[in-house]
């Protein structure tokens, strides 16, 4: 099921095959909209086409959404509590090692 919220634009939803007769003008609709296109075959969703760029955004957006949910979890099972400098200064740290350690295989 698809659902759309105010302003959003309608899904394109197409036969599957515009894959095989109509492949540039999809190709480009996906490039350029940088939205899924949902392939129907008999009237039923088959599947979803998007640009490279597209799928490597939604990839991004689920693994950020994954480690918040794993940290909501953690902060439900511990008391443990790091201010904003603490967590900055872990990550500066990480970074050093992290250019340190590279700079040492080169």
């Amino acid at each position: 099921m698809i659902t759309l919220t105010k302003g959003a634009q309608m899904p394109s939803i197409r036969p599957i095959s515009d894959l095989r007769n109509k492949f540039t003008e999809v190709s480009s609709e996906a490039q350029e909209t940088a939205a899924p296109i949902f392939l129907t075959r008999n009237g039923v969703g088959e599947m979803v086409v998007m640009s490279m760029e597209a799928y490597e955004n939604l990839q991004f957006e689920s693994e950020v959404y994954t480690k918040l949910k794993e940290a909501e979890r953690e902060a439900e099972l511990t008391s443990v509590r790091y201010s904003s400098k603490e967590v900055f200064a872990a990550m500066r740290d990480a970074v050093r090692n992290a250019s340190s350690s590279e700079a040492s295989c080169v």
